[in-house]
């Protein structure tokens, strides 16, 4: 069997090079070429079963999400994946369907199991990983970050992305943009939603404006502000029926909105099912969505769409939990990947 002195004596680096580069620790690009490529050569494969007897833990990688029906975490896992298994881990894929509990049992599995680390999409904000930290089990919070812990996290710029969202929307010459939001206990609903309520408060200022300075001018009477952008607002809960359900609401308004800023493609799905009903649809009723749309049958034309880097999201995670597991005991980091450009595009 090929030894990693072995293949430290043919790329001309240290065995502990070739350790860091087989646990996915960070080293130099050129110390990694080398390394892959003496492996290679001499088809050298990781001692998993020694690993796991020096550490107690087996070379596996637990990837908590929420819902793998989602386009999006699909995306996200094959983005862990093909970085875990670059560096020689596996990984298993555990569901939670946004349920605290089921995700609270998938960390117990994890430590029962002696997984070398957890990469882990919060069902909420009261996820708890304070057992994995107290076995020191790496955790990396991904695309929501864990309020009650110290630890890494990747995701992207949500209130950005909201606010990008809700202003194609008003430049598109939308006037009254509604937001369809997913729980208010997860972190994502809560910053693509106060980008929304950002640019649709400065539009409001600027309507007001502008309707006073007519009224000073003696002109007929502009109504300024919408008021109230509460009532332009839904929570649901992230999956097409919610969507459906809080679209319909809207739709049924004394003053319905034009536009709607919707936060995950799941939710778009249903909003869409719900302006077919009405005998809307865009471009006519603005559209604005987190996420590419997840069914294929869906006319797509006019809707706006805020790309999300799903799989640089699962990639960028994998790596700081393989540098952690590669003995990196530094100060928690957060990495905050931005949709792409902060803009919309339009799918056709």
């Amino acid at each position: 069997m090929v030894t990693i002195y072995e293949v430290a004596a043919r790329a001309g680096v240290s065995p502990a090079t070739v350790s860091r580069v087989m646990n996915g620790a960070k080293v130099s690009a050129e110390s990694e070429r080398l390394v892959r490529a003496a492996a290679a050569e001499l088809a050298f494969t990781p001692n998993r079963t020694a690993r796991r007897l020096r550490g107690q833990r087996s070379a596996v990688i637990g990837l908590i999400i929420p819902d793998i029906e989602n386009p999006f975490f699909t995306a996200l896992a094959r983005g862990v994946e093909n970085r875990a298994r670059a560096a020689g881990y596996s990984v298993v894929l555990c569901n939670t369907d946004e349920d605290p509990a089921r995700e609270a049992t998938y960390i117990d599995i994890a430590l029962a199991e002696h997984m070398a680390g957890v990469i882990l999409a919060p069902a909420d904000d009261a996820s708890d990983v304070s057992r994995l930290v107290a076995h020191r089990r790496p955790v990396v919070a991904v695309d929501r970050s864990l309020a009650r812990a110290d630890v890494d996290a990747v995701t992207v710029d949500n209130r950005a992305g909201g606010r990008s969202a809700a202003e194609s929307l008003f430049a598109a010459g939308f006037t009254r943009v509604a937001c369809i939001t997913g729980p208010s206990s997860v972190e994502t609903a809560q910053l693509r939603m106060a980008g929304w309520r950002q640019a649709a408060s400065r539009h409001a200022t600027g309507r007001a404006d502008a309707a006073g300075t007519k009224s000073a001018k003696g002109t007929s009477g502009a109504k300024g502000s919408d008021g109230d952008l509460d009532e332009l607002l839904r929570y649901a809960d992230y999956r097409v029926d919610g969507g459906r359900a809080a679209m319909a609401d809207l739709l049924a308004l004394p003053r319905p909105p034009d536009a709607a800023v919707v936060a995950n493609n799941l939710m778009a799905a249903g909003a869409l099912d719900a302006l077919h009903d009405a005998g809307l649809a865009p471009p006519g009723f603005g559209l604005a969505v987190f996420g590419d749309l997840p069914f294929a049958s869906f006319g797509r034309r006019g809707i706006r769409v805020v790309d999300l880097p799903a799989r640089e999201l699962g990639e960028a995670a994998a790596a700081l939990l393989l540098e952690r597991i590669g003995g990196d005991d530094g100060p928690a980091r957060t990495v905050v990947l931005r949709t792409r450009d902060h803009s919309t595009r339009e799918q056709r």
